[in-house]
């Protein structure tokens, strides 16, 4: 039985149909929403613009509560209560580390811009490869 899944969101809608999946199929467990800032871009602009901030993990919260509030609404139309969380670094290494607490994580199959998928990689292959748990891919 999956009792605590991870959705790791950016503001893409495949995003958003992860968490719409993870709602709608798994009910009765506790849902994470997990937003992964800093992580490598085209020519490092979100990487630089977050290191030179004062404060980085408040910078961080601050560029996510748009995600988080979008992923509230959502899960208020199911009358469900999310939890949300902020990771720094590339998008994959902080969903894997996270794996490891939930019994699935439920992703969207691509998601962000095309150039970042071209530079970055596919954050979700590399997910899929490597989780530790059960990966649902949303699409």
């Amino acid at each position: 039985m999956i009792s605590r899944i991870l959705v790791p969101m950016d503001d893409s809608e495949m995003a958003n149909r992860a968490l719409e999946y993870a709602l709608e199929n798994h009910p009765d467990a506790e849902i994470t929403v997990l937003h992964v800032v800093g992580g490598p871009s085209p020519w490092g602009r979100a990487a630089t613009s977050l290191a030179l901030e004062d404060d980085i993990e408040a910078a961080a919260e601050e560029r996510s509560q748009e995600v988080f509030e979008a992923a509230r609404e959502l899960a208020a139309e199911y009358d469900v209560e999310i939890t949300t969380e902020v990771q720094l670094g590339h998008p994959a290494r902080a969903i894997l580390n996270r794996a490891d607490d939930f019994d699935a994580v439920v992703i969207g199959s691509h998601g962000g811009s095309l150039s970042d998928r071209l530079v970055v990689g596919n954050v979700t292959q590399k997910v899929f490869r490597n989780s530790p748990v059960p990966v649902i891919t949303a699409r």
